[in-house]
């Protein structure tokens, strides 16, 4: 039989090691309780350790007699013990797994073992903290375990947006005009007219839970396809042709036939437009970039030029 003093040098041995066991994490929402056997837990701060039942949580003082409506969260490995319902960048408990999970964000993309198994849209990753068993990273699950907020990735929010958005191909203008005639080697002005939905900006939001996320759309350049294999960029709007402009040439979105578009299968040249929409977005504390591709077109007839002698 053990004498009280080697009980005390046991019960001294596991509480330095107790300590040793105790993150500054759990410490910070908590603290850690250490039995003499060197069983820790996470208990809530206040929790007093009364003789032989170290970890027991004490009943604070009543002022009116009510009950506290305050949510209970216990260690389900020692029934009697409070821990605390969260824990800052731990998350909330989950009586069922003795953890503390917090969603993934961003959630891990296809492939990633994170995931188990499961697609990008089969549920979500949750960082966990186990004071019981420290190896657990991370969880998936089906629906957010008990206590704890579903997933929130803001990407995928910006998305949604983006979604909501009705983007456009440019609303084109070009010289000379569809069901006109143009002539080889004579300027072609083409410019995208300045309609919101066709050039921006547009905005739209998406909400879920807590987190909305903002985004905002606008087109940084269009890419015109002349039909004949040429290509030609413009960084902004070009420039809309007036009668006074006669045969001048377009100050920053302008091309020049050099053959017919009698050769062309239709007898036309299809003049497609490409805007690229360039999309910033924020919220829930992350900001970010997307792109989208939008496109149009017209055909236009360009004629040679009959010399008569």
């Amino acid at each position: 039989m053990l004498t009280p003093k080697a009980w005390a040098v046991i019960a001294a041995a596991a509480i330095a090691w107790g300590s040793l066991l105790q993150t500054p994490a759990a410490a910070d929402g908590g603290k850690v309780v250490c039995d003499i056997w060197g069983k820790c837990r996470v208990v809530a701060s206040d929790t007093r350790e009364s003789a032989g039942q170290p970890g027991r949580q004490g009943k604070p003082a009543s002022s009116g007699g009510g009950s506290s409506k305050k949510p209970k969260c216990r260690d389900g490995l020692q029934s009697n013990v409070e821990v605390p319902c969260s824990l800052d960048g731990l998350g909330a408990w989950s009586n069922t797994h003795n953890c503390y999970f917090k969603a993934a964000v961003p959630q891990p993309p296809d492939g990633d073992p994170a995931r188990e198994g499961h697609a990008a849209d089969d549920g979500a990753v949750y960082n966990a903290y186990c004071p019981a068993n420290p190896n657990m990273q991370s969880m998936w699950f089906a629906q957010p375990p008990n206590g704890v907020a579903a997933a929130v990735d803001p990407q995928v929010l910006a998305l949604q947006a983006v979604k909501k958005m009705t983007l456009l191909g440019p609303d084109i203008g070009i010289v000379p005009k569809p069901g006109s005639k143009g002539v080889v080697g004579m300027p072609v002005w083409m410019w995208a007219n300045d309609v919101p939905n066709a050039w921006g900006p547009v905005v739209a939001s998406a909400s879920a839970g807590a987190v909305t996320v903002t985004a905002t759309a606008r087109v940084s350049k269009v890419a015109w396809s002349m039909g004949d294999g040429s290509r030609v960029v413009c960084n902004g709007r070009g420039t809309a042709y007036r009668a006074a402009f006669g045969k001048k040439v377009s100050p920053d979105c302008g091309y020049r036939y050099d053959q017919p578009s009698a050769s062309a299968p239709s007898g036309k040249y299809r003049v497609t437009a490409t805007a690229t929409w360039a999309i910033g977005w924020e919220g829930g504390g992350q900001t970010g970039q997307l792109t989208e591709v939008r496109a149009n077109a017209v055909d236009i007839a360009v004629a040679e030029v009959q010399v008569l002698n």
